[in-house]
């Protein structure tokens, strides 16, 4: 399909360090910060044809670590422009597209993060809230930009802002993008774009109006794939509770009186969901912490040494900041809020269960994330087992899922359960990678 494509399978290769991939130290010192020693496998095949200026086309699921992938070498290509260049004027010069403002958050989260050395600015827009801000910060100058389409055709359509000095483009989650309706206006975008830039392409699958896309945008591609992780552990025993999303908190607090939780990571999937659960939590005498992007970095290492050290029995995470979290003796995941993305959710459960350990999975569902978990079922092919037996179930009887009867009192979480799932979840995806 692609002249002159060169396609790297990721199944098998040489694992490196970052300190391989010819990386700045600025870059470097970042990642140190995180805690990221290793790159996945989409980061150490993408980073080094990034850097020499190439297109791609990344065939990868959210989870693969493909934020990175893209996000670490673009800024060290913009630092390297900037150093060159007098003109220090801030025009937009990379262009980072994704369908939901969930996505650009973590994105705009992890630019953040790697570039904290450097001197670029970068911005995260997108609709459902007033441009205001967003207009005065456009106004201040950005050197990156991320975007959902709707909110960036809007402000284009006002003549906000320009993409006539884009060098850099990222195309992420472009199956989503069909998926969402989101094609057309991608169109739109892209038609107002230099001809001479560099284009980053990403999606999950590769349906032919989708590859039709990737034709027309990129010039003699690399290609770079990874398989979905799709599978948990069998040392994870795993249970799903049905609850009003109103009810979560208490469910939550009730859950925890049971002192054989030694320590549990619960994940929100908003800073602000992260930091109202902590301090719930506390007001009800549960020793607990928050750690996400908006944290100093001073802040955040100190709650997950706390959690480490057993100080702090409970740290309540983002997806983002979560990354790079490992402890060797973690007992429980509690997934407060289901991700989106069926992917994350095999991710945020392998962080306990390790090097043969047990280890619980809890997860609670609302009518809301009933899609989620339809989605989560399907990926790891397996119905996770209810508990229908606690205090507060969903009034209304779910018809979508199979129930099944407690397997135990849901407070006493001292006892394992075996499964017969085999374990697919590499190591290279959940130990220190970004």
């Amino acid at each position: 399909m692609f002249d002159s494509l060169t396609t790297f399978i990721l199944s098998n290769f040489i694992q490196l360090s970052f300190n391989n991939l010819s990386l700045i130290e600025p870059l470097l010192k970042a990642l140190g910060n995180e805690g990221y020693t290793m790159p996945t496998p989409i980061q150490q095949k993408s980073i080094p044809v990034i850097l020499q200026h190439k297109d791609l086309l990344g065939c990868a699921q959210t989870g693969t670590g493909k934020t990175a992938a893209f996000a670490i070498p673009i800024l060290q290509l913009m630092h390297q422009e900037q150093q060159g260049n007098a003109n220090n004027r801030r025009n937009i010069k990379v262009l980072v597209l994704t369908p939901t403002r969930e996505l650009a958050i973590q994105i705009e989260e992890s630019f953040r993060a790697y570039g904290k050395y450097l001197d670029l600015r970068h911005l995260v827009i997108f609709g459902g809230v007033s441009q205001h801000n967003q207009v005065n910060a456009l106004r201040r100058g950005v050197d990156i930009l991320i975007a959902t389409p709707g909110r960036l055709l809007d402000l284009m359509n006002q003549n906000l802002l320009s993409l006539r000095d884009i060098k850099f483009f990222v195309l992420d989650e472009a199956d989503r993008m069909l998926d969402m309706g989101f094609v057309h206006d991608v169109k739109r975008i892209i038609a107002k774009l230099p001809a001479q830039r560099q284009t980053l392409f990403f999606s999950a699958t590769m349906p032919p109006e989708i590859q039709q896309l990737a034709n027309v945008l990129l010039k003699n591609p690399v290609k770079v794939e990874v398989a979905p992780v799709s599978s948990t552990a069998d040392t994870i025993q795993q249970e799903l509770y049905y609850t009003e999303k109103e009810h979560k908190r208490s469910l939550l607090i009730h859950l925890l009186q049971d002192a054989t939780i030694k320590n549990a990571l619960v994940f929100a999937r908003t800073k602000h969901g992260a930091d109202k659960i902590a301090k719930d939590l506390n007001r009800s005498g549960i020793n607990a912490d928050a750690i996400h992007g908006n944290k100093s970095q001073n802040a955040r290492q100190n709650a997950l040494q706390n959690f480490k050290a057993k100080t702090t029995r409970i740290l309540v995470a983002t997806d983002i900041a979560a990354r790079g979290i490992d402890i060797d003796e973690l007992t429980h995941v509690i997934n407060y809020e289901l991700p989106n993305v069926p992917e994350t959710y095999v991710h945020r459960i392998g962080r306990t269960g390790r090097a043969g350990a047990s280890g619980i999975a809890i997860s609670f569902c609302d009518h809301e994330e009933r899609a989620y978990l339809k989605d989560i079922q399907k990926l790891i092919a397996k119905q996770i087992p209810v508990v229908q037996d606690h205090p507060f179930a969903m009034t209304t009887t779910v018809t979508t899922e199979t129930t099944r009867p407690a397997l135990r009192k849901p407070v006493r979480h001292g006892q394992q359960q075996g499964s017969g799932q085999k374990r697919q979840f590499g190591r290279s995806f959940s130990r220190r990678t970004a």
